[in-house]
């Protein structure tokens, strides 16, 4: 249960316990998907890519995904990558607009998870739990998916890194 501050983006080495960061907000560029449920999400997260790669914006490190609001019930979800500069105008890309954003910075709880998507679940409880733990009323959270999904990748071996904003 260490304290570290990061510059960059990314969390160079996996958090295998929860910890406390400290990084500094990163530009980015979203589609935002408002009203959600879980069981849409694979659509979402497809389209949203689809998108943001032909928006043709240049992007600066792996994807992530931000949520608000309970995840339980209906939620806003933000897709998107970190940029090296903020957009300018948003970019329409048929009816998803891609528009520039921010990856959330100041203190964050962290926990990478190594597996499958459909064990997230159970690294987010133990990040939740920490929090409590701790004390800590977090605010939101994300995910920023280190290891780029694929046919070929091992579901076992996906790397993802899970933030609550505290």
């Amino acid at each position: 249960m260490s304290d570290r501050h990061h510059r960059s983006m990314e969390i160079s080495e996996p958090l295998t316990e929860p910890t406390l960061v400290t990084r500094e907000a990163h530009p980015a560029v979203i589609v935002r998907h408002l009203g959600v449920r879980a069981d849409q999400l694979p659509g979402l997260f497809d389209a949203g890519f689809s998108a943001l790669a032909a928006s043709g914006v240049p992007i600066n490190g792996p994807a992530f995904a931000a949520y608000h609001g309970d995840p339980g019930a209906t939620f806003d979800l933000d897709i998107g990558f970190p940029v090296a500069e903020t957009l300018g105008a948003p970019v329409q890309v048929g009816k998803l607009t891609v528009r520039g954003s921010e990856l959330p910075g100041g203190a964050l709880l962290g926990l990478t998870h190594v597996g499958p998507y459909d064990t997230l679940a159970q690294s987010w409880d133990r990040l939740a739990t920490d929090a409590a733990e701790r004390g800590l009323q977090p605010s939101g959270f994300f995910e920023v998916y280190v290891t780029e999904p694929s046919p070929e990748v091992d579901p076992a071996t996906l790397r993802t890194d899970l933030f609550l904003v505290v």
